[in-house]
């Protein structure tokens, strides 16, 4: 008999795996080649240029070597960050082997002349007391998570997605969010310390030779740093501008493009809870566990999501009165899938209202605010969790 496939060995999406399935990386991994080479070249550049004869220019004490060892130190650290965002699962959502509704009589090649049951295209769920629709996936043949979206790179459906990084060659979402941005603004910081530390020698330099010109012939490599490091910083330190923006918002990056292509800035964010609550949730929350254990068998994977029909979303109070999402699996799927077939046009915004939310009534027109997801609102006798 012969022995059972891997997980990763036979993986659907665009993925790439070292180390028998323990290292994920994404399509265009040898980007990481580029990435490391342009952090390294200008840090070995740094230390052997300048940071050496700072050692010389403070002979009387330990600062020279403190400048140095710094900048390898703080280098590492930046490798292990860059690691870490590649390496990672970002969320990948399983793959169904089959559509959810087949066993419920839904097909979805059938046309409504046929008398058969079209497969729904998208299914409405409670985001903090608000109705937000998600989408089918046609390639991983489930219906999406909140904030997740299908990858055209990696092809996989991502978990809270903000976008596929070439640089880092992997997709950034929910599992490696946090990597990233300290990867981002890490690389900043250090563009920022050896620009810094290549002045202070210049200056120096200058002190000594008494014209910045002669200071210029004697240490090219510090103008080429900081010239180097100031061009770096532009985009480093924009990038972390706007990540800082966005985690003030609860925001991805692809919420916030499409949100301002499609509907301007003035849609409720249903994902806000404060910039202080935003900020903790995003440095200070657990990393959930991967949902793909890519090392496994493949007939242990199939019989597991075998058992797995669709995905239930329940809203959780916390001590501080805002609401979580939750996003379980759901073994039961009858009851809930029979809730959402009742399930019409009835709508209520004084229900809404009702069920504790401390939002203010919302018009019509503001309805539509899930970046890009359509969203209306549901009746108060429906249940507090609903089908996926």
């Amino acid at each position: 008999m012969a022995k059972p496939k891997r997980v990763y060995q036979s993986w659907k999406g665009n993925n790439k795996f070292l180390f028998d399935g323990r290292l994920i990386f994404g399509p265009d991994a040898k980007s990481l080649i580029v990435t490391f080479t342009l952090i390294l070249v200008p840090v070995v550049t740094f230390c052997v240029f300048v940071a050496r004869n700072l050692v010389h220019e403070f002979s009387t004490g330990s600062t020279g070597y403190a400048i140095m060892v710094l900048a390898i130190v703080f280098t590492i650290y930046v490798f292990l960050l860059l690691l870490a965002t590649s390496t990672k699962d970002p969320g990948v959502v399983p793959r169904n082997s089959h559509p959810p509704e087949e066993l419920l009589g839904y097909d979805s090649s059938a046309s409504n002349e046929a008398g058969g049951k079209p497969l729904p295209r998208t299914k409405q769920i409670l985001v903090n007391g608000l109705p937000v629709r998600v989408k089918y996936c046609e390639t991983c043949m489930l219906y999406r998570p909140p904030r997740c979206s299908h990858c055209s790179v990696c092809d996989n459906c991502v978990e809270r997605f903000d976008h596929h990084c070439p640089w880092v060659g992997q997709c950034i979402g929910k599992r490696n969010y946090r990597c990233f941005f300290l990867f981002v603004s890490s690389t900043a910081l250090l563009c920022v310390y050896v620009f810094s530390m290549s002045a202070l020698y210049l200056k120096l330099l200058v002190d000594d030779y008494g014209t910045i010109w002669k200071a210029i012939k004697v240490s090219p490599a510090s103008v080429a740093l900081m010239a180097y490091c100031f061009v770096s910083l532009w985009f480093v330190g924009g990038l972390t501008g706007f990540h800082l923006y966005l985690i003030c918002r609860n925001q991805t990056t692809y919420e916030n493009f499409r949100h301002r292509g499609l509907r301007g800035d003035n849609r409720i964010n249903v994902y806000d809870r404060g910039c202080t609550n935003n900020f903790l949730e995003v440095f200070c929350s657990r990393i959930e566990p991967s949902k793909n254990n890519f090392r496994g068998y493949v007939h242990e994977e199939a019989l597991e999501s075998s058992k797995v029909g669709n995905i239930q979303v329940t809203e959780v109070d916390n001590s501080g009165g805002d609401r979580r999402v939750k996003v379980e699996e759901d073994l039961e799927i009858g009851d809930d899938l029979m809730k959402i077939s009742q399930r019409r046009n009835s709508q209520d915004i004084g229900d809404i209202r009702g069920r504790g939310s401390d939002r203010s009534p919302i018009s019509r027109s503001e309805l539509d605010f899930g970046f890009g997801l359509e969203s209306q609102f549901s009746s108060r006798s429906e249940s507090r969790h609903s089908g996926w």
